[in-house]
């Protein structure tokens, strides 16, 4: 079968690294013939073209880069998705297309176009609620009569392609639930929940030295017997960098031999910003950038897992790629609740502390029963992380869909 994947995320960005290009270069290894249509910010394609031209080849996949246009806002959007239109249409007529699967509403409704014109199936991947995640993300002010118009549009054009697809995918079963209630009639045998999956053969402590704790809290200047959080991925938006911050204070208190390791690729001043902020010694913070295959190690150094998430409608369909990968290594993970189903996940496997709120009493409880309860059983928070988020399961879930697609039972 033929398949065209297209990703307004690029192949070089962490996300591509790590939730597209191991699912497709599992599913070629399981006979699929698939292009991948990407879109690469030219900082990030200069820096690891190589590595990913790599993959891909090692790999049995095609791709073709498109480049990320970023300004004038919404020109920029409009002139990149005219390119994806293009390049689609070349493809289909150059090389054949099955099936065009299509991750995310933005490049989908360039996909569904396609779907029409050259009679493609097609597999809507949602990854959440695009439209809704730009209002709340502050990204659009819907009070701006042009941004009304374009929510407007792509929430139009997000039920047309739910209701014009061979397959949707949802992250989560709290947004596959919130879907059925929107009232377009869609079966719930066409909604597959796939959350975002985690290698866990490489995100596993037994492949790491156990020297390596120690090699990594000297590299970083952390006491061996130290209590040490981490958080992993990018901050802003989402991110609830100043409650983690005020988190970690309030643990502090109670424990002062504990640091707050970051690895992230945003710039350290905004994190020292929130230190100062929040009362929190600059001390007691790390901050660096880590490559993918040093993730692993960085995690395996640490005690805890620590991320919040601003609860909101859009954040019903998101599933936080760093949560599997954090379960992987066997850490324990203090998160928020209402974002997808990361509590239940949590809840299902004693993961970690699950905090119902941001408040001041809330992080205290928390705290305090993180000091006096501070060991998990590991051996089933790296079970929950195989059983829930493995990517081999996920690779599977990925390959019937094709299959019954290709053969027309779906």
């Amino acid at each position: 079968m033929k398949v065209l994947f297209t990703s307004y995320d690029g192949l070089t960005d962490p996300l591509g690294q790590s939730q597209i290009l191991p699912y497709l270069s599992g599913l070629s290894a399981k006979g699929a013939d698939i292009h991948i249509i990407s879109f690469e910010k030219p900082e990030r394609f200069a820096k690891y073209q190589t590595l990913i031209d790599g993959i891909i080849k090692q790999n049995n996949l095609k791709w073709t880069p498109l480049s990320y246009t970023k300004r004038p806002p919404v020109l920029s959007t409009i002139y990149d998705l005219w390119k994806l239109r293009n390049t689609i249409a070349q493809i289909v007529k150059t090389n054949g297309v099955d099936i065009i699967h299509s991750r995310t509403l933005i490049t989908t409704v360039v996909c569904l176009w396609a779907k029409q014109k050259f009679n493609l199936k097609l597999i809507f991947d949602m990854r959440g609620f695009w439209a809704d995640e730009r209002v709340e993300g502050k990204l659009w002010n819907i009070k701006n009569p042009l941004f009304k118009f374009i929510y407007n549009y792509f929430k139009k054009k997000e039920a047309a392609c739910l209701q014009a697809a061979s397959h949707i995918i949802s992250l989560t079963h709290a947004g596959k639930k919130e879907v059925l209630t929107w009232g377009l009639a869609i079966d719930e045998s066409k909604i597959t929940v796939i959350p975002c999956c985690v290698d866990v053969d490489f995100f596993n402590p037994n492949k790491i030295e156990k020297s390596n704790r120690k090699l990594i809290r000297a590299e970083l200047n952390i006491d061996e017997t130290d209590t040490v959080f981490i958080y992993t991925g990018g901050i802003g938006t989402w991110y609830c960098l100043d409650e983690m911050m005020q988190f970690f204070r309030t643990y502090n208190e109670k424990n002062r031999a504990s640091k707050f390791v970051i690895l992230t690729a945003e710039q350290p001043q905004l994190i020292k910003d929130s230190a100062i902020k929040n009362k929190v010694d600059e001390s007691l913070i790390r901050v660096l950038e880590s490559p993918r295959n040093k993730m692993p190690q960085y995690l395996a150094a640490a005690d805890i897992a620590l991320f919040f998430i601003l609860p909101s409608y859009s954040k019903t369909a998101s599933s936080p790629t760093k949560q599997g990968e954090m379960m992987a290594m066997q850490l324990p993970i203090v998160c928020n609740d209402n974002v997808g189903d990361t509590g239940f996940v949590i809840r299902t496997y004693d993961a970690g502390w699950v905090v119902k709120n941001f408040s001041t009493n809330e992080f205290e409880t928390i705290a305090t029963s993180l000091l006096n309860n501070p060991t998990k059983n590991v051996a089933l928070i790296r079970n929950g992380a195989e059983e829930f988020y493995g990517l081999h399961h996920g690779v599977e879930k990925y390959w019937h869909i094709y299959q019954s697609i290709f053969n027309n039972n779906l």
